[in-house]
C-alpha cells in the first residue's frame, strides 16, 4: 500500500492510502466510546452516533441524509467501547462533498430536540431487538460481568432509564468534550493525489481548535472468574467463555491474534470447530474473538449447542487451551497455522473497507498504520512458546463462562 500521512497545526492526524480503485472511502477515528460514559448517561456515545446525522448549522437531517446518497455514496458509523468511526464510501471523484460533510458533522451538529425524541425510540428498539437475539446479547452480558464494577462494564446501547433522559445538552457537551483534533484521526483511501486530500481535510478541519476536556479511564481491576447460567427458556443454549488478556500494544499480541484463528477463526479447520463439532457433535456452531483496547483485552469463544452438551463442550474448551499454554506446539503444525492465518489476512485486505478501517484504527491508536506485509511477518515470527505463554491467559482457573438458555 502506497501510505501518505500528515498532521494539521490543530493536531489533527491524517492518513491516505493511495489505490487506484475508483471507489473512495474517508472517514473519522474518535478515541471516544461508552467507557467515557459517566453514571446515568450509559447509551450516550451511541446516541451520538446516531444523531450527530440530524441537523447541523448549515444542513437539516434531510439534506445531511442526502448528501452522499444522491451521488451514489453512503454515509456510516459504529461504536465500540473505546472508538466511533463515521465514515462514507463514494464515487471517488466526490471527494470534497465527503470531506466536508464529516468536517459539518463534527464540528457543526446541533442535535435537534425533535429529532433527538423520534431517533431515541430508534435506539431503544435497536436495543430492544438486540436482547431478542441471544447469541448477540450472551456477548455484552458476559462482558458486563467481566469488567463490573469498572467504565467498561456496561451495554454499549446504554440502559432504558438512561436513554430516555438523555438531551441535547448532553450530546451538545459530549461533542465537544470528546469529538476535538487531538483525539480524532483522518484517514482515506482512494485514487486521489495525497496533496489534494490533505489540502481539502485542512480546509475543512483546519478551523477546528478547541481542546478536549480532562476524563479519567481506569484499568479494570481484577474479576474473579465466574460460572453463571441464566434462565431464558431458549431450545438453544448460547455460552461464552473467556478471559482478560493484555492489552493492544502488548508484546504477545501477535501470538494472540495468531492463537485466536488458531482456537476459533473462520476457517472449518479451527481447532475448536473441529473438536466440538466435527469429531464430537456437541456445537451448532463455535468461533473465537479477540478484543484489545489500549490497556486491557479479553479473548471470548461463543457455543451454541444443546443445553445438555454445553458442560461437556466446556471441558473440551478447558482441556484445549490448557494443553496449547503447557505442551509446545510443532513448528511444522505452527507453521501450517502461520501460513493460513497470513493467508485469510491476504483476502481480506482485497477489501477496501478493509483497507479504510485498519487505516482509521491504526493511525488514531498507534500513529501509523501497519501494511499487510508488516502484519504477515510478525506472525510469521511468533514462536511456539509465545504461543504458550498467550494460551496461559485461558487455563482453565482463569476461564468465566455465561449460559442463557
Amino acid at each position: 500500500m502506497n501510505i501518505h500521512y500528515h498532521t494539521l497545526p490543530n493536531g489533527l492526524r491524517l492518513v491516505h492510502v493511495h489505490t487506484t480503485n475508483q471507489v473512495a472511502w474517508c472517514g473519522l477515528a474518535i478515541n471516544a466510546g461508552s467507557r467515557d460514559e459517566r453514571e446515568g448517561h450509559y447509551g450516550l456515545a451511541h446516541f451520538v452516533e446516531h444523531t450527530i446525522f440530524k441537523g447541523t448549522t448549515h444542513r437539516r437531517a434531510w439534506h445531511i441524509l442526502n448528501r452522499m446518497e444522491r451521488v451514489g455514496g453512503e454515509l456510516n458509523a459504529y461504536t465500540t467501547k473505546e472508538g466511533t468511526m463515521i465514515y462514507s464510501v463514494f464515487p471517488h471523484q466526490h471527494l470534497p462533498r465527503a470531506i466536508d460533510l464529516l468536517a459539518d458533522l463534527v464540528q457543526w451538529s446541533v442535535f435537534p430536540q425533535e429529532e433527538l425524541d423520534r431517533e431515541r425510540d430508534v435506539v431503544l428498539e435497536e436495543a430492544a431487538s438486540y436482547r431478542d437475539t441471544p447469541s448477540d446479547a450472551v456477548y455484552d452480558d458476559f462482558e458486563d460481568l467481566m469488567f463490573a464494577g469498572s467504565e467498561l462494564g456496561h451495554n454499549i446501547l446504554g440502559r432504558k432509564e438512561d436513554l430516555e433522559r438523555l438531551t441535547r445538552e448532553d450530546c451538545m457537551g459530549y461533542l465537544k468534550n470528546l469529538y476535538v483534533p487531538d483525539n480524532m484521526a483522518f484517514f482515506s483511501v482512494g485514487p486521489e493525489r495525497p496533496e489534494r486530500v490533505f489540502r481539502l481535510a485542512e480546509k475543512c478541519f483546519g478551523p477546528m481548535s478547541h481542546a478536549m476536556a480532562p476524563r479519567h479511564r481506569s484499568t479494570p481491576q481484577h474479576v474473579e472468574p465466574f460460572k453463571k447460567v441464566i434462565k431464558i427458556g431458549t431450545h438453544q443454549a448460547h455460552t461464552i467463555v473467556g478471559a482478560r488478556v493484555p492489552d493492544m500494544k502488548h508484546p504477545l499480541r501477535y501470538a494472540l491474534m495468531l492463537l485466536n484463528n488458531i482456537l476459533g477463526g473462520p476457517g472449518m479447520n479451527s481447532l475448536l470447530n473441529v473438536e466440538l463439532r466435527e469429531r464430537r457433535g456437541y456445537v451448532y456452531t463455535v468461533e473465537s474473538t479477540l478484543s484489545m483496547l489500549s490497556d486491557c483485552g479479553w479473548m471470548e469463544i461463543y457455543l451454541g449447542c444443546d443445553p445438555d452438551d454445553v458442560r461437556s463442550s466446556l471441558r473440551v474448551i478447558e482441556h484445549i487451551t490448557s494443553r496449547l499454554g503447557q505442551d509446545l506446539m510443532t513448528e511444522r503444525r505452527l507453521e501450517a497455522y502461520k501460513k493460513q492465518y497470513c493467508g485469510q489476512m491476504v483476502v481480506a485486505a482485497d477489501s477496501t473497507e478493509f483497507i479504510a478501517m485498519r487505516a482509521g484504527r491504526g493511525i488514531l491508536y498507534h500513529g501509523n498504520v501497519a501494511t499487510i506485509d508488516d502484519t504477515i511477518a510478525h506472525i510469521m515470527a511468533v514462536t511456539p512458546e509465545q504461543i504458550a505463554q498467550a494460551a496461559a491467559f485461558l487455563k482453565a482457573d482463569r476461564l468465566s463462562s455465561l449460559t442463557f438458555q
